[in-house]
């Protein structure tokens, strides 16, 4: 019986489960910062005073790299999960899963950064932040499936690699 809060992608037993509203809820709030990014940045500039304040080439400079790197985590990140189907589930610790425990949605994040960055658009601002909230929530709640699944061996790799935020891996003890 399948659990009402999470899912599988069909036909992938390797593969632990997410939130269910976790597909759809990104979409709503890509179609939410798009729409409001989109009228804010192009059409009506009604958050955008920073604009006048911050030159066009600093603004390329900080958000340009923030969409390369969210680039980056784009094309290693979904490959290593989705790409490779393992005989049996496992804790992925390799590539960008070595840097933070969802490379996924903190890709999602630097996207969304980015994009807010080269506009300055406080409203997107806002929504950004929501969607940094939305996908807490959503890490949090995998992680407690992680924990249930691979119990200790989750915990150690809780202990050495950060959430979201990149800090400095902890090398597993056997190491060096």
């Amino acid at each position: 019986m399948k659990n009402n809060k999470t899912k599988r992608h069909e036909g992938r037993a390797d593969l632990i489960g997410e939130h269910t509203f976790g597909d759809r809820g990104q979409l709503i709030l890509l179609a939410i910062f798009l729409i409001i990014w989109i009228t804010d940045s192009f059409i009506f500039n009604y958050s955008t005073s920073l604009q006048d304040k911050i030159p066009n080439s600093i603004r390329m400079l900080i958000g340009f790299p923030i969409l390369i790197i969210a680039g980056i985590f784009a094309k290693y990140r979904l490959g290593i999960v989705f790409g490779e189907v393992r005989d049996k589930p496992e804790v992925i610790e390799k590539s960008v899963f070595k840097i933070v425990r969802h490379p996924i949605y903190l890709g999602s994040i630097l996207l969304y950064l980015g994009l807010t960055i080269l506009t300055c658009s406080i409203a997107s601002t806002l929504i950004w932040v929501i969607i940094v909230i939305f996908y807490y929530y959503i890490s949090k709640y995998e992680e407690k499936l992680l924990l249930k699944k691979f119990g200790k061996e989750y915990k150690n790799y809780m202990e050495r690699v950060p959430m979201l935020i990149p800090l400095k891996y902890k090398k597993k003890k056997h190491e060096k």
